[in-house]
C-alpha cells in the first residue's frame, strides 16, 4: 500500500469569508457613486487589484447585485430589494416598540390590522402575561362581523366592499351577542360615525370585550384593537380613547408603516 497523503490545511472557509468582504466592499463603493463608477475607481477605492475587482464585479452583477452600463458600475435591482427590505424592517420595529408601549401604558393588549386585497389580516399583536391576547378560537378572517378589529375596518369600506366581504364570509351567530343577520351588521356600519372607536362586547368571545380605533391613511384601511376581560367593561371606551390618543400622536409614522 502507498504512503498515506498528509492532511491538507482547509481554506476555502477563510477563502470564501475573504471573497465575501471584498464583494460587500465593492457594493459599498459602487452605492457611493449614484453616477456610476468603473472598474479601475472601484479597484482604487477598496484596495483590491484589478483582476480580482473585475472578478468579483462580474459575479455581483451575474447575481443582480449590480449591473454595468457603458463601463460603469450601479447597484442592481437585488441590491435595492435588501435595501428596501432594511428599511421595512425598521419601520416594523418601530410599530412593535410604539405597540408594546401603549400596551403597558394602557393595561391591555394591542393589535394592529390591515383590510388589504379583499381580507382583514393581522399584522401585529402586541401582549403580556398580565395583558393576554383573546385566543383566535375561529378563524379573525372568516368572522370580521363578530369581532371589534373586523367591524371598524368593514366600516371603513363603502357599500359594495363590505357586500363582497359578506358574499364570501357569511355572518354567523358564534355567542348568544353576535350580530344575527348581514342586514342587521349592515345597518350598525352605516351608523358607526366616521374616525369613532368601534366596540363589542362578547360577539366574538365570551368574557371578552374589543374596542378598535380606525385608521385610515389613503384608500387603506386599518385598525389599532385593544381586548379586555368582560369585568373590566366600564374600561373600554376610556381605554379605546387613550389608544386613540396615542395612535393620533402617532400617525405620521403609522402612515409610513402602513403596509408591514
Amino acid at each position: 500500500m502507498g504512503q498515506p497523503r498528509a492532511a491538507v490545511p482547509e481554506q476555502q472557509p477563510q477563502t470564501l469569508i475573504g471573497s465575501v468582504q471584498r464583494a460587500m466592499r465593492l457594493l459599498e463603493s459602487v452605492a457611493r457613486h449614484e453616477q456610476g463608477a468603473p472598474a479601475k475607481q472601484l479597484a482604487r477605492e477598496t484596495g483590491l487589484a484589478l483582476p480580482t475587482a473585475y472578478h468579483l464585479l462580474r459575479t455581483l452583477v451575474h447575481e443582480g447585485y449590480l449591473y454595468r452600463d457603458r463601463g460603469l458600475f450601479f447597484l442592481g435591482e437585488a441590491a435595492e430589494r435588501l435595501g428596501s427590505s432594511g428599511a421595512a424592517q425598521k419601520r416594523r420595529s418601530a410599530v412593535v416598540e410604539m405597540m408594546a408601549r401603549w400596551r403597558d401604558a394602557i393595561g391591555a393588549p394591542v393589535y394592529y390590522a390591515m383590510y388589504r386585497d379583499g381580507e382583514i389580516e393581522v399584522m401585529c399583536v402586541s401582549a403580556s402575561g398580565a395583558c393576554p391576547a383573546v385566543e383566535e378560537w375561529a378563524d379573525f378572517r372568516e368572522t370580521g362581523h363578530a369581532h371589534a378589529v373586523g367591524q371598524c375596518l368593514l366600516s371603513q369600506l363603502d357599500d359594495g366592499a363590505r357586500r363582497d366581504h359578506l358574499g364570501r364570509y357569511p355572518v354567523l351567530s358564534l355567542t348568544p351577542y353576535t350580530v344575527r343577520d348581514e342586514h342587521g351588521l349592515l345597518r350598525r356600519l352605516e351608523r358607526t360615525p366616521r374616525m369613532e372607536p368601534v366596540t363589542e362586547r362578547q360577539e366574538y368571545a365570551l368574557g371578552t370585550v374589543c374596542a378598535a380605533v380606525p385608521i385610515t391613511v389613503g384608500a387603506t384601511a386599518a385598525t389599532m384593537a385593544l381586548s379586555l376581560p368582560v369585568h373590566q367593561a366600564d374600561r373600554l371606551l376610556p381605554a379605546a380613547r387613550q389608544l386613540q390618543r396615542e395612535v393620533g400622536r402617532c400617525l405620521g409614522s403609522l402612515a409610513l408603516c402602513i403596509s408591514i
